[in-house]
Protein backbone atom coordinates (compact mmCIF):
# COMPACT_ATOMS: atom_id res chain seq x y z
CA UNK A 1 0.00 0.00 0.00
CA UNK A 2 1.30 3.43 -0.89
CA UNK A 3 2.97 5.26 1.99
CA UNK A 4 2.56 2.17 4.20
CA UNK A 5 6.28 2.20 4.86
CA UNK A 6 8.53 1.94 7.88
CA UNK A 7 11.92 3.61 8.14
CA UNK A 8 14.98 1.92 9.57
CA UNK A 9 17.80 -0.43 8.61
CA UNK A 10 16.32 -3.31 10.64
CA UNK A 11 12.83 -2.69 9.31
CA UNK A 12 14.11 -2.89 5.72
CA UNK A 13 16.93 -5.35 6.26
CA UNK A 14 16.37 -7.48 3.14
CA UNK A 15 16.35 -4.53 0.73
CA UNK A 16 19.14 -2.78 2.59
CA UNK A 17 21.33 -5.90 2.50
CA UNK A 18 20.63 -6.41 -1.21
CA UNK A 19 21.77 -2.85 -1.92
CA UNK A 20 24.95 -3.46 0.10
CA UNK A 21 25.76 -6.53 -2.00
CA UNK A 22 25.02 -4.66 -5.24
CA UNK A 23 27.44 -1.89 -4.31
CA UNK A 24 30.13 -4.51 -3.66
CA UNK A 25 29.90 -5.31 -7.37
CA UNK A 26 29.74 -1.61 -8.29
CA UNK A 27 33.04 -0.97 -6.50
CA UNK A 28 34.57 -4.07 -8.06
CA UNK A 29 34.33 -2.41 -11.48
CA UNK A 30 36.77 0.28 -10.33
CA UNK A 31 39.07 -2.15 -8.52
CA UNK A 32 39.40 -4.12 -11.74
CA UNK A 33 41.50 -1.30 -13.21
CA UNK A 34 43.15 0.18 -10.16
CA UNK A 35 46.34 -1.88 -10.08
CA UNK A 36 47.03 -2.66 -13.72
CA UNK A 37 45.70 0.08 -16.01
CA UNK A 38 48.56 2.57 -15.39
CA UNK A 39 50.98 -0.29 -16.10
CA UNK A 40 49.09 -1.22 -19.28
CA UNK A 41 49.48 2.37 -20.47
CA UNK A 42 53.21 2.31 -19.86
CA UNK A 43 54.03 -1.24 -21.07
CA UNK A 44 51.52 -1.94 -23.84
CA UNK A 45 50.91 1.53 -25.25
CA UNK A 46 54.34 3.06 -24.59
CA UNK A 47 53.07 6.14 -22.75
CA UNK A 48 55.95 8.14 -21.30
CA UNK A 49 54.19 11.36 -20.32
CA UNK A 50 52.52 11.17 -16.92
CA UNK A 51 49.74 13.47 -18.13
CA UNK A 52 48.98 11.13 -21.03
CA UNK A 53 49.18 8.04 -18.84
CA UNK A 54 46.69 9.51 -16.37
CA UNK A 55 44.24 10.62 -19.07
CA UNK A 56 42.08 7.56 -18.35
CA UNK A 57 41.47 8.84 -14.81
CA UNK A 58 40.67 12.32 -16.14
CA UNK A 59 38.07 10.86 -18.49
CA UNK A 60 36.64 8.70 -15.70
CA UNK A 61 36.50 11.57 -13.20
CA UNK A 62 34.81 14.13 -15.44
CA UNK A 63 32.27 11.66 -16.84
CA UNK A 64 31.39 10.34 -13.38
CA UNK A 65 31.11 13.86 -11.98
CA UNK A 66 28.74 15.00 -14.72
CA UNK A 67 26.63 11.84 -14.51
CA UNK A 68 26.39 12.18 -10.71
CA UNK A 69 24.72 15.53 -11.23
CA UNK A 70 22.35 14.15 -13.86
CA UNK A 71 21.70 10.98 -11.86
CA UNK A 72 20.46 12.92 -8.84
CA UNK A 73 18.13 14.93 -11.08
CA UNK A 74 16.83 11.78 -12.80
CA UNK A 75 16.42 9.90 -9.53
CA UNK A 76 14.18 12.62 -8.11
CA UNK A 77 11.97 12.34 -11.19
CA UNK A 78 11.90 8.80 -12.63
CA UNK A 79 13.00 6.69 -9.67
CA UNK A 80 16.18 5.18 -8.26
CA UNK A 81 15.77 1.61 -9.56
CA UNK A 82 15.43 2.62 -13.21
CA UNK A 83 18.62 4.68 -13.05
CA UNK A 84 20.46 1.80 -11.32
CA UNK A 85 19.61 -0.69 -14.08
CA UNK A 86 20.62 1.70 -16.87
CA UNK A 87 23.98 2.14 -15.14
CA UNK A 88 24.66 -1.60 -15.28
CA UNK A 89 23.68 -1.81 -18.94
CA UNK A 90 26.30 0.82 -19.79
CA UNK A 91 28.88 -0.88 -17.57
CA UNK A 92 28.87 -4.01 -19.74
CA UNK A 93 30.78 -2.16 -22.47
CA UNK A 94 33.72 -1.27 -20.19
CA UNK A 95 35.57 -4.61 -19.92
CA UNK A 96 34.77 -5.46 -23.54
CA UNK A 97 36.38 -2.27 -24.86
CA UNK A 98 39.47 -2.69 -22.67
CA UNK A 99 39.92 -6.29 -23.83
CA UNK A 100 39.85 -5.38 -27.53
CA UNK A 101 41.43 -1.90 -27.33
CA UNK A 102 44.14 -1.37 -29.93
CA UNK A 103 44.99 2.21 -28.99
CA UNK A 104 44.98 4.34 -25.86
CA UNK A 105 42.01 6.48 -26.90
CA UNK A 106 39.84 3.35 -26.65
CA UNK A 107 40.99 2.87 -23.06
CA UNK A 108 40.01 6.47 -22.40
CA UNK A 109 36.59 5.80 -23.98
CA UNK A 110 36.12 2.75 -21.75
CA UNK A 111 36.79 4.92 -18.71
CA UNK A 112 34.27 7.50 -19.82
CA UNK A 113 31.72 4.70 -19.82
CA UNK A 114 33.05 3.45 -16.47
CA UNK A 115 32.42 6.93 -15.07
CA UNK A 116 28.85 6.82 -16.39
CA UNK A 117 28.36 3.36 -14.89
CA UNK A 118 29.68 4.45 -11.49
CA UNK A 119 27.79 7.74 -11.49
CA UNK A 120 24.47 5.99 -12.08
CA UNK A 121 24.89 2.84 -9.98
CA UNK A 122 26.84 4.07 -6.94
CA UNK A 123 24.70 7.20 -6.65
CA UNK A 124 21.53 5.13 -6.60
CA UNK A 125 22.68 2.58 -4.03
CA UNK A 126 23.63 5.31 -1.55
CA UNK A 127 20.46 7.35 -2.16
CA UNK A 128 18.24 4.30 -1.72
CA UNK A 129 19.92 3.34 1.55
CA UNK A 130 19.47 6.87 2.89
CA UNK A 131 15.80 6.73 1.81
CA UNK A 132 15.27 3.52 3.82
CA UNK A 133 17.16 4.58 6.97
CA UNK A 134 15.96 6.65 9.88
CA UNK A 135 17.44 10.14 10.21
CA UNK A 136 19.57 8.87 13.11
CA UNK A 137 20.98 6.04 10.94
CA UNK A 138 22.25 7.99 7.93
CA UNK A 139 25.89 7.63 8.90
CA UNK A 140 25.39 3.90 9.35
CA UNK A 141 23.57 3.63 6.01
CA UNK A 142 26.23 5.50 4.08
CA UNK A 143 29.01 3.68 5.95
CA UNK A 144 27.59 0.30 4.91
CA UNK A 145 27.26 1.45 1.32
CA UNK A 146 30.79 2.81 1.07
CA UNK A 147 32.18 -0.17 3.01
CA UNK A 148 30.79 -2.55 0.42
CA UNK A 149 31.91 -0.44 -2.52
CA UNK A 150 35.50 -0.04 -1.39
CA UNK A 151 35.82 -3.64 -0.26
CA UNK A 152 34.87 -4.40 -3.86
CA UNK A 153 37.59 -2.02 -5.04
CA UNK A 154 40.16 -3.68 -2.78
CA UNK A 155 39.23 -7.27 -3.61
CA UNK A 156 39.41 -6.70 -7.35
CA UNK A 157 42.62 -4.65 -7.04
CA UNK A 158 44.27 -7.68 -5.44
CA UNK A 159 42.60 -10.20 -7.75
CA UNK A 160 43.37 -8.31 -10.94
CA UNK A 161 47.00 -7.87 -9.87
CA UNK A 162 47.27 -11.60 -9.15
CA UNK A 163 45.63 -12.60 -12.43
CA UNK A 164 47.81 -10.16 -14.38
CA UNK A 165 50.94 -11.55 -12.71
CA UNK A 166 49.90 -15.14 -13.34
CA UNK A 167 48.57 -14.75 -16.89
CA UNK A 168 48.81 -11.34 -18.58
CA UNK A 169 47.64 -7.74 -18.27
CA UNK A 170 44.91 -8.40 -20.84
CA UNK A 171 42.41 -9.99 -21.40
CA UNK A 172 42.18 -12.31 -18.38
CA UNK A 173 41.57 -9.71 -15.59
CA UNK A 174 38.82 -8.03 -17.60
CA UNK A 175 36.92 -11.24 -18.25
CA UNK A 176 36.09 -11.02 -14.54
CA UNK A 177 34.52 -7.62 -15.25
CA UNK A 178 31.95 -9.16 -17.58
CA UNK A 179 30.85 -11.55 -14.83
CA UNK A 180 30.63 -8.66 -12.34
CA UNK A 181 28.30 -6.65 -14.58
CA UNK A 182 25.99 -9.59 -15.25
CA UNK A 183 25.63 -10.41 -11.55
CA UNK A 184 25.14 -6.75 -10.58
CA UNK A 185 22.41 -6.28 -13.17
CA UNK A 186 20.53 -9.43 -12.17
CA UNK A 187 20.55 -8.42 -8.50
CA UNK A 188 19.32 -4.91 -9.36
CA UNK A 189 16.12 -6.27 -10.87
CA UNK A 190 15.15 -7.56 -7.41
CA UNK A 191 15.49 -4.11 -5.77
CA UNK A 192 12.30 -2.25 -4.89
CA UNK A 193 12.19 1.44 -5.71
CA UNK A 194 12.09 3.80 -2.71
CA UNK A 195 9.75 6.47 -4.10
CA UNK A 196 7.11 5.77 -1.40
CA UNK A 197 9.67 6.51 1.31
CA UNK A 198 10.51 9.87 -0.24
CA UNK A 199 6.85 10.81 -0.68
CA UNK A 200 6.08 10.00 2.95
CA UNK A 201 8.94 12.23 4.13
CA UNK A 202 7.64 14.99 1.88
CA UNK A 203 4.33 15.08 3.76
CA UNK A 204 6.03 16.91 6.62
CA UNK A 205 8.96 18.54 4.79
CA UNK A 206 7.62 20.20 1.63
CA UNK A 207 10.26 22.75 0.62
CA UNK A 208 11.13 22.39 -3.07
CA UNK A 209 14.06 23.91 -4.98
CA UNK A 210 14.84 23.95 -8.69
CA UNK A 211 18.04 22.40 -10.04
CA UNK A 212 19.86 25.71 -10.48
CA UNK A 213 19.11 26.77 -6.92
CA UNK A 214 20.21 23.40 -5.53
CA UNK A 215 23.50 23.75 -7.41
CA UNK A 216 24.10 27.24 -5.97
CA UNK A 217 23.12 26.24 -2.44
CA UNK A 218 25.29 23.11 -2.41
CA UNK A 219 28.30 24.69 -4.13
CA UNK A 220 28.75 27.98 -2.27
CA UNK A 221 25.61 29.60 -0.81
CA UNK A 222 25.21 27.30 2.22
CA UNK A 223 28.42 27.34 4.27
CA UNK A 224 27.89 23.78 5.50
CA UNK A 225 27.10 22.26 2.11
CA UNK A 226 29.87 24.18 0.36
CA UNK A 227 32.44 23.13 2.98
CA UNK A 228 31.30 19.54 2.53
CA UNK A 229 31.61 19.82 -1.25
CA UNK A 230 35.16 21.20 -1.04
CA UNK A 231 36.18 18.45 1.37
CA UNK A 232 34.79 15.85 -1.01
CA UNK A 233 36.57 17.47 -3.96
CA UNK A 234 39.98 17.49 -2.27
CA UNK A 235 39.53 13.93 -0.98
CA UNK A 236 39.14 12.67 -4.52
CA UNK A 237 41.87 14.95 -5.87
CA UNK A 238 44.07 12.95 -3.51
CA UNK A 239 42.53 9.67 -4.65
CA UNK A 240 42.86 10.49 -8.34
CA UNK A 241 46.53 11.20 -7.75
CA UNK A 242 46.97 7.99 -5.73
CA UNK A 243 45.18 5.90 -8.36
CA UNK A 244 47.44 7.12 -11.13
CA UNK A 245 50.77 7.66 -9.38
CA UNK A 246 50.97 5.04 -6.64
CA UNK A 247 51.59 2.14 -9.07
CA UNK A 248 54.25 4.17 -10.89
CA UNK A 249 55.81 5.49 -7.67
CA UNK A 250 56.13 2.04 -6.12
CA UNK A 251 57.30 0.47 -9.40
CA UNK A 252 60.12 3.03 -9.42
CA UNK A 253 61.01 1.86 -5.90
CA UNK A 254 61.55 -1.66 -7.31
CA UNK A 255 58.34 -3.34 -6.13
CA UNK A 256 56.71 -6.10 -8.18
CA UNK A 257 53.21 -5.90 -9.68
CA UNK A 258 52.01 -8.23 -6.92
CA UNK A 259 53.46 -6.04 -4.16
CA UNK A 260 52.01 -2.92 -5.79
CA UNK A 261 48.67 -4.71 -5.92
CA UNK A 262 48.80 -5.29 -2.16
CA UNK A 263 49.52 -1.63 -1.37
CA UNK A 264 46.91 -0.31 -3.80
CA UNK A 265 44.40 -2.77 -2.30
CA UNK A 266 45.21 -2.14 1.39
CA UNK A 267 44.39 1.56 1.00
CA UNK A 268 40.77 1.09 -0.26
CA UNK A 269 40.35 -1.94 2.03
CA UNK A 270 41.06 0.18 5.12
CA UNK A 271 38.91 2.89 3.60
CA UNK A 272 36.04 0.43 3.17
CA UNK A 273 36.28 -1.48 6.44
CA UNK A 274 36.62 1.53 8.74
CA UNK A 275 33.62 3.24 7.14
CA UNK A 276 31.41 0.77 9.00
CA UNK A 277 32.78 2.26 12.22
CA UNK A 278 33.12 5.92 11.25
CA UNK A 279 29.65 6.16 9.72
CA UNK A 280 28.07 4.84 12.90
CA UNK A 281 30.27 7.02 15.12
CA UNK A 282 29.17 10.11 13.21
CA UNK A 283 25.55 9.27 14.14
CA UNK A 284 26.58 9.38 17.80
CA UNK A 285 29.21 12.11 18.18
CA UNK A 286 28.58 14.33 15.16
CA UNK A 287 30.01 14.98 11.73
CA UNK A 288 32.24 18.06 11.92
CA UNK A 289 35.27 16.81 13.83
CA UNK A 290 35.41 13.47 12.06
CA UNK A 291 35.56 15.39 8.78
CA UNK A 292 38.22 17.85 9.94
CA UNK A 293 40.43 15.19 11.54
CA UNK A 294 40.07 12.78 8.63
CA UNK A 295 41.06 15.39 6.06
CA UNK A 296 44.24 16.25 7.95
CA UNK A 297 45.11 12.58 8.49
CA UNK A 298 44.99 12.07 4.72
CA UNK A 299 47.57 14.81 4.20
CA UNK A 300 49.88 13.48 6.91
CA UNK A 301 49.64 9.92 5.53
CA UNK A 302 50.71 11.02 2.05
CA UNK A 303 53.74 12.82 3.43
CA UNK A 304 54.54 9.77 5.55
CA UNK A 305 54.53 7.50 2.48
CA UNK A 306 57.07 9.79 0.83
CA UNK A 307 59.48 9.80 3.76
CA UNK A 308 59.64 6.06 4.46
CA UNK A 309 61.53 3.56 2.33
CA UNK A 310 60.33 0.12 3.34
CA UNK A 311 57.54 -2.09 1.99
CA UNK A 312 55.91 -2.71 5.38
CA UNK A 313 55.94 1.00 6.22
CA UNK A 314 54.33 1.84 2.88
CA UNK A 315 51.56 -0.61 3.80
CA UNK A 316 51.12 1.20 7.15
CA UNK A 317 50.96 4.53 5.31
CA UNK A 318 48.34 3.14 2.93
CA UNK A 319 46.26 1.90 5.87
CA UNK A 320 46.40 5.31 7.58
CA UNK A 321 45.45 6.99 4.30
CA UNK A 322 42.46 4.66 4.07
CA UNK A 323 41.43 5.39 7.66
CA UNK A 324 41.60 9.14 7.04
CA UNK A 325 39.44 8.75 3.97
CA UNK A 326 37.01 6.49 5.86
CA UNK A 327 36.56 9.18 8.50
CA UNK A 328 35.21 11.63 5.94
CA UNK A 329 33.60 9.66 3.11
CA UNK A 330 30.37 8.45 4.77
CA UNK A 331 30.31 11.43 7.12
CA UNK A 332 30.23 13.94 4.27
CA UNK A 333 27.27 12.22 2.61
CA UNK A 334 25.47 11.89 5.95
CA UNK A 335 25.99 15.64 6.48
CA UNK A 336 24.43 16.36 3.09
CA UNK A 337 21.44 14.24 4.16
CA UNK A 338 21.22 16.19 7.43
CA UNK A 339 20.96 19.54 5.65
CA UNK A 340 19.09 18.83 2.38
CA UNK A 341 15.31 18.33 2.35
CA UNK A 342 13.82 15.07 0.98
CA UNK A 343 12.47 16.70 -2.20
CA UNK A 344 15.90 17.90 -3.33
CA UNK A 345 18.18 15.61 -1.33
CA UNK A 346 19.14 13.40 -4.29
CA UNK A 347 19.78 16.50 -6.41
CA UNK A 348 21.96 18.04 -3.70
CA UNK A 349 23.75 14.72 -3.31
CA UNK A 350 24.28 14.77 -7.07
CA UNK A 351 25.85 18.24 -6.92
CA UNK A 352 28.11 17.16 -4.05
CA UNK A 353 29.12 14.02 -5.93
CA UNK A 354 29.69 16.14 -9.05
CA UNK A 355 32.30 18.20 -7.21
CA UNK A 356 33.65 15.25 -5.26
CA UNK A 357 34.21 13.00 -8.26
CA UNK A 358 35.51 15.77 -10.50
CA UNK A 359 38.37 15.54 -7.99
CA UNK A 360 39.47 12.34 -9.74
CA UNK A 361 40.02 14.32 -12.92
CA UNK A 362 41.55 17.37 -11.27
CA UNK A 363 43.80 15.12 -9.18
CA UNK A 364 45.03 13.19 -12.21
CA UNK A 365 45.58 16.39 -14.22
CA UNK A 366 47.38 18.16 -11.39
CA UNK A 367 49.47 15.11 -10.49
CA UNK A 368 50.38 14.46 -14.12
CA UNK A 369 51.48 18.04 -14.76
CA UNK A 370 53.55 18.25 -11.56
CA UNK A 371 55.09 14.81 -12.16
CA UNK A 372 56.07 15.80 -15.72
CA UNK A 373 57.56 19.11 -14.52
CA UNK A 374 59.24 17.79 -11.37
CA UNK A 375 58.80 14.14 -10.39
CA UNK A 376 56.23 11.73 -8.95
CA UNK A 377 57.28 12.34 -5.34
CA UNK A 378 56.77 16.09 -5.69
CA UNK A 379 53.30 15.51 -7.15
CA UNK A 380 52.27 13.35 -4.18
CA UNK A 381 53.67 15.81 -1.64
CA UNK A 382 52.10 18.92 -3.13
CA UNK A 383 48.66 17.38 -3.65
CA UNK A 384 48.64 16.53 0.07
CA UNK A 385 48.23 20.22 0.94
CA UNK A 386 44.68 20.27 -0.48
CA UNK A 387 43.02 17.91 2.05
CA UNK A 388 44.90 19.77 4.80
CA UNK A 389 43.28 23.04 3.67
CA UNK A 390 39.86 21.38 3.51
CA UNK A 391 40.27 20.14 7.06
CA UNK A 392 41.07 23.63 8.30
CA UNK A 393 38.04 25.03 6.45
CA UNK A 394 35.82 22.45 8.11
CA UNK A 395 37.06 23.57 11.52
CA UNK A 396 36.50 27.29 10.98
CA UNK A 397 33.59 27.40 8.52
CA UNK A 398 31.37 24.37 9.08
CA UNK A 399 28.75 23.88 11.80
CA UNK A 400 27.74 20.56 13.29
CA UNK A 401 24.95 19.25 11.03
CA UNK A 402 23.73 16.31 13.14
CA UNK A 403 20.47 17.19 14.88
CA UNK A 404 20.47 15.57 18.31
Amino acid sequence: MKHNVKYGVKENLLQFSLLVVINLFVGSMVGLERTILPIIGEEQFGLKSMSAALSFIVSFGFSKACINFIAGHLADRIGRKQVLIVGWMIGLFVPLIVIFAGSWWQIVLANILLGVNQGLTWSMTVNMKVDLAKSTQRGLAVGCNEFAGYIGVALLAILSGYVASTYSLRPEPFLIGIVIVVIGMILSFFVKDTSDYIQKQSQTENESLDTKTVFHVTTWKDHNLSSISFAGLTTNVKDGMAWGLFPLFFAAQGLSVGQIGVITAVYPAAWGIFQLVTGTISDQVGRKWLIATGMMLQALSLWGILFVHHYSLWIVGAILLGIGTAMVYPTLIASISDVAQPEWRASSMGVYRFWRDSGYAFGALLAGIIADMLQVGWAIGLVAFLPLIAGLLAIFRMNETLQR
